[in-house]
């Protein structure tokens, strides 16, 4: 198996795996015991939330544990709405965002909050004066992904951070698609919230955090216990938050040299394709991207086909967000970058990890070129069929 979808989930680090066993196996106590078997779990839980701190550049205490990064964006969002319903009700957000914001803000608006879904360009970036200008005194949030899972563009969230700064408003990033590959610390980007994940950086599954600036007041989700700061009630997934600290060390001890590698990967396969596949259409090229996503428009080709025939080969790709499997429209970032939904369908995903080396690339473009002139013929007897 190829596989090269690492926007999606990445595979468990054997570094991480070792360090989440002994509390798997023999340290099992829960952290809120009393007793020395629950707060020796308790230690190795702040232990984490120490180790994971330094490495993004915020205080431990501001770090709250979530089980995803679906929950954590619904704590920034709905925690930020609801405790400042008194002061406004007006959010600004992207027309691409994943739907983890986007359904969470329909969500809110049925419930009587106002949404303002700013647009983006033909590259995918933010338009900054329409954001500035959606800004009105009834504005409590704004929440702008650092990075899109499906085109891999990257957002100026500090140049958004210096205008929600300027009118006193909350700012939220997801960060899950940057943390580890783009050399910076989280906190760098001046956002009040931050939300990232373990599972997209060699970690586990069901372990994610929510950065809560010093000073933010968030109304909590779910009601229980006192675990994180009375945010986020329930027992912590201990052995889950010990593999995030070791992902997110292992993330930010190789993301400058991997990032290098990754961008040279994907730039050649990128050439390689372009110069191989005729009709052939790199969505946000020209913006910023993180070094691993390469998001292609394949003319006259269904993505979803691609995709099932990637997959007969050993390959694996998506047309998008993981969260959109089976979702027969048009991927909703493609529409917001003008593109039409007939080429819309025909998107593929191409997202590079670790494990992925040159010879990928040559199999991918080898695998990509046969899949596509083989739809592309069928489509065209289709065709020629359907107007007999």
């Amino acid at each position: 198996m190829i596989y090269l979808d690492h926007n999606a989930t990445t595979p468990l680090h054997p570094r991480v795996l070792d360090a989440m066993i002994p509390y798997l196996s023999e340290r099992w106590g829960n952290p809120s015991s009393p007793y020395r078997f629950g707060n020796e779990a308790k230690v190795a839980l702040e232990r984490a939330r120490k180790r994971i701190a330094e490495h993004i550049g915020c205080k431990p205490p501001e770090l709250i544990f979530c089980s995803s990064g679906t929950e954590s964006d619904n704590l920034a969002l709905r925690g930020t709405a609801y405790a400042l319903r008194s002061k406004g009700n007006h959010i600004i957000t992207t027309a691409v965002e994943h739907h983890a914001v986007l359904n969470t803000c329909k969500a809110l608006e049925r419930e009587g909050f106002r949404v303002t879904y700013v647009p983006v360009t033909t590259d995918g970036f933010v338009e900054l004066r329409s954001l500035a200008e959606s800004i009105s005194d009834e504005t409590i949030l704004v929440s702008v992904m650092h990075a899109n899972n499906e085109t891999g563009v990257v957002q100026p969230i500090e140049e958004i951070a210096a205008i929600t700064r300027k009118r006193a408003v909350i700012l939220h990033t997801d960060a899950v698609q940057t943390a580890g590959k783009l050399p910076r610390r989280l906190a760098e980007l001046d956002a009040d919230l931050v939300t990232f994940s373990a599972h997209k950086i060699y970690g586990p599954k069901g372990t994610a955090a929510l950065c809560v600036r010093e000073g933010i007041h968030l109304e909590a989700l779910t009601t229980g216990g006192a675990q994180e700061r009375g945010l986020r009630a329930g027992t912590e997934n201990v052995a889950g938050i010990i593999g995030f600290a070791e992902a997110v060390a292992l993330a930010f001890e190789h993301s400058e040299t991997e990032g290098q590698r990754l961008w040279g990967l994907r730039d050649h396969f990128e050439k390689r394709v372009q110069a191989t596949v005729p009709k052939v259409r790199i969505n946000g090229a020209r913006a910023p991207r993180v070094p691993n996503t390469s998001n292609l428009t394949f003319d006259s080709v269904d993505g979803e086909s691609i995709v099932l025939g990637l997959d007969l080969q050993g390959i694996c790709v998506s047309t998008g967000s993981a969260c959109s499997t089976g979702d027969p429209e048009p991927s909703h970032v493609l529409l917001a970058m003008g593109i039409a939904a007939r080429d819309a369908q025909g998107s593929t995903r191409i997202s590079f990890g670790r494990s992925s080396q040159e010879v990928d690339v040559d199999a991918i473009v080898t695998a990509l070129q046969g899949t596509v002139e083989r739809l592309r013929a069928i489509s065209s007897v289709g065709g020629e069929a359907s107007h007999r």
